[in-house]
């Protein structure tokens, strides 16, 4: 389902705007609000962040390497906007080439809100099976690195994290939907 940032009833921060362009400098609590509105507002399912388990998940599409694609960064240009290749701003999602799932922009542009708390260690030594991470703490989890970072930072098991209150012009946030 496409969602029109236009028609959210939810003023748009972003410094570049556009229908394809990702929002950007949101706070954490920003897009709680904004998962909760439009849950009420389009109602027939849960949306929410995602968990940086299910975040990664998405990101890798199956893929075992360092990237969606694969180990070697010289391909990553293909996929993400990324210091280097992207003027040190944001950029129209869809412009790069998708994950295998059909996800675009997972590397890169903008680093994405998750829903855990940030514990330094917490998500490498977590079960396997989608842990959710700490019940509280000081910051929230970023992933995928943005349009002003290196290669290696918008590698997918790469995380960041930030004060719930901070808007930066690389935080913004992808949305999930719980199945029906």
């Amino acid at each position: 389902m496409a969602i029109n940032r236009t028609n959210t009833d939810i003023p748009d921060p972003s410094a570049l705007k556009g229908a394809k362009n990702p929002v950007e400098q949101v706070s954490w609590e920003d897009c709680r609000r904004f998962v909760e509105r439009l849950s009420a507002k389009v109602g027939g399912g849960k949306f929410s962040l995602p968990t940086e388990a299910q975040w990664e998940y998405a990101c890798r599409a199956g893929s075992t390497s360092r990237f969606c694609f694969g180990d070697d960064e010289s391909g990553l240009g293909e996929y993400a906007w990324y210091v280097g290749h992207s003027d040190s701003k944001t950029h129209p999602v869809g412009e790069k080439k998708p994950n295998a799932w059909g996800l675009y922009d997972m590397h890169g542009n903008v680093w994405e809100w998750c829903q855990d708390w940030w514990d330094e260690g917490d998500y490498a030594k977590s079960s396997s099976d989608d842990p959710t991470g700490p019940a509280t703490g000081s910051r929230h989890v970023l992933r995928g690195g943005g349009c002003r970072n290196l290669p290696g930072e918008c590698r997918l098991a790469d995380h960041s994290f930030s004060e719930p209150g901070n808007r930066y012009h690389n935080h913004g946030l992808r949305v999930s939907r719980a199945a029906e």
